[in-house]
């Protein structure tokens, strides 16, 4: 199986993508492809372009040049703060699932629900939700369109130690399911512990994408020693 993934066609491929906002460089001639297995980590500091790229793969940002191939990919992407409907939360689901032209039932509005631990709160508004539970509902919203390829912004930010392991806990769970997933994140034990491979961003350019092991372990350049030994990386 390991070996049908490795020679797969890449879900996404990224040829030299620009991206520029009036006079600011946001991506600056990123190549990449997105394969199918375990997930995958962007991280940098504040200002990378880790946004920016995750919304690059998701075809919510025009680029200026480069080239995106995207083999007939379903995507989703949840941001750090999904904005709730003000709806209850089954109706927040059954508004994904028919976005996404899929029936909005009972069961499979249910099932949805349990696949990321909200079973017996369908009827509370959504709005009341924790910040955690939100974040969950953000995701069951995402799974509604059966997506191959998953993009979550910094999924955990600002969530209690609790919340954090059930979000994390349910990332390995759908990567386990068979979905690709990149997340953007700045905790680094948080892509220790999830990510196969990682893409080091440094002022909108990959300055490193290697497995997550050797990443950490041995980083190959300047800029990500660095940044793993907490020093300022401009």
């Amino acid at each position: 199986m390991r070996d049908d993934l490795e020679n797969a066609a890449p879900l996404l491929v990224l040829d030299s993508v620009t991206v520029r906002a009036a006079n600011t460089t946001l991506l600056d001639g990123v190549s990449l492809s997105v394969l199918a297995g375990a997930p995958t980590a962007l991280i940098g500091p504040n200002g990378s372009g880790k946004t920016t790229l995750l919304r690059v793969m998701m075809g919510l940002v025009e680029t200026a040049s480069g080239r995106i191939e995207r083999n007939n990919d379903t995507r989703a992407i949840v941001f750090q703060k999904p904005v709730m409907l003000r709806r209850t939360v089954a109706d927040n689901v059954a508004f994904a699932l028919l976005a996404a032209s899929r029936p909005a039932d009972h069961e499979t509005i249910s099932n949805l629900l349990a696949q990321v631990g909200l079973t017996g709160i369908a009827n509370r508004p959504a709005r009341k939700l924790s910040g955690g539970e939100q974040q969950r509902l953000g995701i069951a919203r995402a799974l509604a369109r059966q997506p191959r390829l998953l993009l979550l912004d910094e999924a955990t930010a600002s969530l209690d130690p609790a919340q954090t392991s059930l979000i994390e806990e349910l990332i390995s769970a759908i990567a386990d399911g068979g979905v690709k997933i990149i997340f953007a994140t700045h905790d680094l034990g948080q892509a220790r512990r999830l990510a196969g491979d990682v893409v080091f961003l440094v002022k909108g350019r990959v300055a490193e994408h290697a497995a997550a092991a050797t990443f950490f372990n041995q980083p190959a350049s300047k800029a990500a020693r660095r940044f793993l030994a907490g020093d300022l990386v401009l």
